[in-house]
């Protein structure tokens, strides 16, 4: 028996998955409208355009769990070469997003079987109908991270690590007043990546992507001030002086005012009539 949409709440014939189409954005163009690598500054290869095509579908559940994919369809639909569609596949598969089988096809993947740490996994579902539930899903994450890291980097940092933190947190001062959120994020990701890897632990270093994503996903969807809050600029200032004296309670509460204050900002629509804002393209 042919399989069935899982989204049919009223158990009568439905679709099978396994004829669901491709969704039909542009090749360059994601769900929300826009390049999604070109929106966040980063560089694109054919293989990176047919994933970001593909990849905020499944992220979404336009092709949803058990959807199946060939290899052909891939091809013609996005004009690209076998050894392209071979590569897009391969990396879906090494996220969790779905799994090949001969003469099965390409079958797309529950949620349950999905690398959630994978930063593109991050940035796609940033991007789609669910964002808000992941975005709070992630400042959870860095609440339970980040100030414990931020403690630790108070007794772990090296010198120059800590004077570049606290050159961060004032340059961040001043493009967060002055409205430039280009470069408040470009130093926002720096750092926070400085405060995990300072911290001496290499499970909290390792998720310095997840939180640039995380972050980039906040200022490309809209889901943050034009400006940053006093409060915000002030919290990161707070930490840098922290980290610099070596100490670990002040370092660790003044994080967790950080990621409280993301938290405490609920109700954002998961749909932004706005398009995403497009950053400088970064290296």
């Amino acid at each position: 028996m042919a399989s069935r949409h899982p989204s049919d709440p009223r158990g009568g014939p439905s679709q099978p998955v396994e004829s669901v189409p491709l969704p039909h954005y542009p090749a360059r163009m994601s769900a929300l409208g826009v390049d999604p690598a070109v929106a966040a500054g980063r560089p694109t290869t054919l293989h990176d355009r047919v994933l970001d095509v593909l990849g905020p579908a499944i992220a979404a559940g336009d092709l949803p769990p058990g959807a199946v994919l060939t290899l052909d369809r891939i091809e013609a639909r996005f004009e690209v070469s076998r050894t392209v569609a071979r590569e897009a596949v391969r990396v879906l598969e090494s996220m969790g997003l779905a799994t090949g089988r001969r003469r099965v096809g390409i079958r797309v993947q529950p949620r349950e079987q999905w690398n959630v740490f994978d930063p593109r996994v991050v940035r796609w579902r940033l991007a789609g109908r669910g964002r808000q539930e992941q975005l709070h899903s992630l400042t959870a994450l860095r609440a339970a991270v980040e100030p414990p890291a931020s403690a630790a980097a108070a007794h772990h940092a090296t010198s120059e690590q800590r004077e570049r933190l606290a050159d961060l947190a004032a340059a961040m001062t001043i493009s967060g007043e002055a409205g430039d959120l280009d470069t408040f994020l470009e130093q926002d990701i720096a750092f926070h990546g400085l405060v995990l890897r300072g911290s001496g632990n290499e499970m909290f270093a390792a998720l310095a992507d997840v939180v640039a994503e995380v972050l980039t996903g906040r200022t490309v969807n809209r889901l943050m001030p034009a400006r940053p809050r006093p409060e915000a600029l002030q919290g990161h200032r707070a930490v840098a002086a922290a980290v610099v004296a070596g100490d670990a309670d002040a370092a660790r509460d003044a994080m967790q005012g950080i990621v409280a204050e993301v938290l405490s900002r609920r109700g954002l629509p998961d749909r932004d009539p706005l398009p995403p804002v497009k950053l400088r393209r970064r290296g």
